[in-house]
């Protein structure tokens, strides 16, 4: 049974620099692991438009059989957000994820909104309990922390959510190694998607360049994991990993042109994929598993791309001095 300790916000009230939710399983744990993905459009398994009902069924199966202790999902879950059917679809196709007691943790993307904005969202929180009604939120697991910002809200700098963000990462707790950030627009894109589709978007740019200005405070490496592109990404800029994971089953995005900024330089398509995350040792080290040949009668993965990244060493605490006391006089 997932357990949690969840975080009131306060209405009108600065912004909550603690954490919303806290696991305290995780919290003495010497390993942790988890998968990440996205981009898999749940909906009625006879619609073939748009979403791979075979692909995404099977890799919600793969997920379960991952066995992991946390899934990550960068968004667009359902095809329609506003639909209880598309969101019972994923309901039953990951059936084996609530069985097994797994911890998930979305972040919206724009399908969540589709068809009605207060539906997709009431549906998105319903589906969703291990999140506690947040839709945006930090989650602490034990050294861990995963952040989950709503592409769905405005990204005015003033605004109550990039507001909560600065905050939260001018107060991650000291135990945190590894931050770990949700949200499905990208913060860096191919070069492909910059010129076509104009990604980065100005809303994830405003909390790219919130993240920017703190880097240098960070005790913790950071992590940013998106979607949208239904394709698979990775960059590094400023010591902070850039990953693109939307290949849940959507409808395959090809990549054409993969500028030398991508550290991903495989060429082949489709690329259906999810991430193993593997934190152990004061290292987190990612593996990219990616469907073989989709169109084979038996489905099966390979490993593409994997890279590691090791904690911050923390510094030790320095012992205030304390002005010496004057040499004592000695009589004869």
């Amino acid at each position: 049974m997932i357990s949690c300790i969840a975080q009131e916000a306060q209405p009108g009230h600065p912004p909550d620099s603690n954490p919303t939710l806290t696991f305290p399983q995780f919290a003495n744990t010497k390993s942790i692991h988890m998968v990440a993905y996205g981009d898999s459009r749940f909906t009625d398994p006879s619609v073939t438009s748009g979403t791979n009902p075979r692909i995404r069924k099977w890799l919600a199966q793969r997920v379960a059989e991952e066995d992991p202790q946390v899934v990550l999902l960068t968004g667009d879950t359902p095809y329609t957000g506003a639909k209880a059917s598309d969101w019972q679809d994923f309901q039953d196709e990951t059936a084996g994820w609530r069985t097994a007691h797994i911890l998930q943790l979305p972040t919206t993307g724009n399908h969540e909104v589709y068809g009605g904005r207060e539906e997709g969202i009431a549906n998105y929180l319903k589906n969703f309990p291990d999140i506690a009604g947040h839709r945006y939120y930090s989650a602490v697991l034990g050294n861990v922390e995963v952040i989950s910002l709503d592409c769905t809200l405005p990204s005015d700098t003033a605004g109550d959510q990039a507001r909560w963000f600065a905050a939260q990462l001018d107060h991650l707790p000291r135990e945190t190694e590894f931050l770990l950030i949700l949200y499905h627009i990208p913060w860096m894109a191919d070069e492909q998607s910059q010129i076509f589709v104009n990604l980065p978007s100005k809303d994830s740019l405003v909390y790219r360049d919130i993240l920017d200005s703190r880097l240098g405070h960070l005790h913790a490496k950071v992590i940013v994991f998106n979607g949208h592109i239904h394709n698979y990404e990775r960059f590094e800029r400023r010591g902070v990993e850039y990953v693109v994971t939307g290949g849940g089953g959507a409808e395959p995005y090809p990549i054409l042109l993969r500028g030398r900024a991508d550290l991903y330089r495989d060429t082949s398509f489709p690329v259906y994929n999810y991430l193993t995350l593997d934190v152990s040792a004061h290292q987190l080290h990612a593996v990219m598993w990616k469907v073989k040949d989709p169109q084979a009668g038996q489905l099966n993965v390979a490993a593409m791309d994997q890279f590691t990244v090791s904690a911050i060493p923390q510094k030790p605490a320095t012992r205030k001095r304390t002005k010496p006391l004057p040499p004592k006089s000695i009589s004869p």
